[in-house]
């Protein structure tokens, strides 16, 4: 078994997070994670205040297991935020703050309900923003991630964010798909992973089956960097881009971002309606470069056991085997 000191702050068994992506969580894919080990977290921006306790009601009807809820700051609204610290949800994960929100304010409120804050970003500075206003896990996500990243890979910034807000822990995210991911992701100083798009194609997963299939079929080199889904959908994320997988929709807007900015009500609504219908070509499909890491749509608790024993095997075999007795450490 991989444990580390994160399991034991967040009352998991193994050091794997789902992530709390809105459209892309349910309460049978945070369930499964949960269960199987690892921290489901449900993405409830947007949602009513008496639909978030609807979702944690039935989060609780299903497993035992802690469990988290995803805010994306710059779209929160305190009723919202205030729902979820009464309902009791153990852990409050929380993204893509504006420049002017202040954490701390929000980071009080969690710790004053007896409940843990993990918080994501995508550059050092706001890894040390985040950690300075209270953060008890700082997620530091690389661009090589689905959905909404900074410029930034997970190679270099994994080891930068932890030296930064050390000895606050750190989960790594963007580009992790398997036991190679988790091993690389602890060797770069980090507690444990956050996953997105490997979670998105799990049998749980409330995507379209045609959209789960889309990802098992990329290669990770046809997804890239882009505002069209934002701007189709008519918001603005601060200081993020999206990574989706390039079809029909990105390439018709390429170039063209300020005509959609015209468009945007009508051609966002045609994109809603495909990706509810599974048009593969008109949807936006955001998902990262791991993609070209998964074959496969599996069930969420066999996603998390097969990377374990992947990561074990790992270090217990290859990496054990580099190590040799007596040799010299200085040259």
């Amino acid at each position: 078994m991989i444990r580390t000191p994160i399991c034991d702050l967040l009352g998991i068994t193994h050091p794997i997070v789902l992530g709390g992506m809105s459209t892309g969580t349910s309460v049978p894919l945070v369930a499964a994670v949960s269960n199987a080990g690892g921290l489901g977290i449900l993405g409830v921006t947007g949602m009513s205040a008496a639909q978030i306790n609807e979702q944690i009601t039935a989060i609780r009807a299903t497993t035992d297991r802690p469990f988290g809820i995803n805010y994306l700051l710059f779209r929160t609204d305190d009723a919202s935020f205030e729902a979820a610290l009464t309902a009791g949800a153990p852990v409050i994960s929380t993204a893509w703050a504006r420049s002017d929100q202040d954490l701390r304010s929000y980071f009080d409120r969690v710790h004053e309900a007896g409940l843990k804050v993990i918080h994501m970003v995508s550059e050092v500075p706001e890894a040390i923003r985040a950690a300075e206003a209270g953060a008890d896990v700082i997620v530091v996500q690389g661009t090589e991630g689905g959905g909404h990243v900074g410029w930034m890979a997970s190679m270099a910034l994994i080891p930068m964010v932890v030296r930064a807000v050390a000895p606050r822990p750190v989960l790594a995210a963007g580009g992790i798909a398997d036991g190679r991911g988790l091993v690389a992701a602890l060797a770069l100083g980090a507690e444990g992973v956050l996953l997105g798009t490997r979670m998105l194609a799990t049998h749980e997963s409330p995507l379209h089956p045609n959209l789960k299939q889309a990802i098992v079929r990329s290669d990770g080199h046809d997804t890239v960097l882009t505002e069209i889904p934002d701007i189709a959908s008519g918001q603005i994320w601060p200081g993020a881009m999206a990574r989706a997988l390039r079809n029909r929709l990105i390439e018709r807007w390429a170039g063209r971002e300020w005509m959609l900015r015209r468009r945007y009500q009508e051609e966002g609504k045609a994109a809603l309606e495909a990706r509810l219908a599974g048009d593969v070509e008109n949807a936006p499909i955001l998902i990262g470069q791991d993609a070209g890491l998964i074959d496969a749509v599996l069930p969420a608790g066999e996603i998390i056991h097969r990377m374990i024993a992947q990561a074990e095997e790992i270090i217990k075999g290859h990496l054990n085997l580099l190590i040799q007795p007596g040799s010299p450490t200085q040259p």
